[in-house]
């Protein structure tokens, strides 16, 4: 256990792919506006690799990637829903569809709105960013 977080439960829609993911129960959602996210409505908070656990699912997962290929965008292969991928900020860790939680273990969600149309220039301004993804 990780003092003062919760583990956190979720998965994709058809409950092929599952995971658990040590996080407060206070989370720090980013809204990002580059093209990926802002068709996807992609939604993310960010976890080091160390507190996430994929429970079942891994053969079901697969990848899409683009224009530089580090962020590792995974989703089910049935229900095509990505509840969560590799940031390309976070390469180190995961960003996790708060959506994609199961109910109950979230107090509340502060938005934070990023600027990734202007992606290097938003990352170098961020004091905070890259290092949500060490333990």
């Amino acid at each position: 256990e990780y003092r003062g977080l919760v583990k956190h439960t979720g998965g994709c829609h058809c409950g092929a792919v599952r995971f658990e993911v040590w996080a407060s129960p206070d989370l720090h959602v980013f809204n990002c506006n580059c093209s990926i996210c802002t068709k996807k409505q992609n939604r993310h908070f960010i976890v080091p690799a160390s507190r996430f656990k994929l429970l079942k699912g891994a053969e079901n997962l697969t990848t899409y990637t683009f224009n530089t290929h580090r962020a590792q965008h995974t989703f089910c292969k049935t229900c095509g829903v990505q509840s969560f991928y590799t940031p390309r900020s976070n390469p180190d860790g995961y960003g996790i569809a708060p959506h994609c939680l199961d109910e109950g273990t979230v107090h509340s969600v502060v938005l934070e709105d990023i600027n990734g149309k202007e992606w290097e220039k938003a990352m170098k301004e961020h004091k905070t960013i890259r290092d949500m993804s060490k333990p």
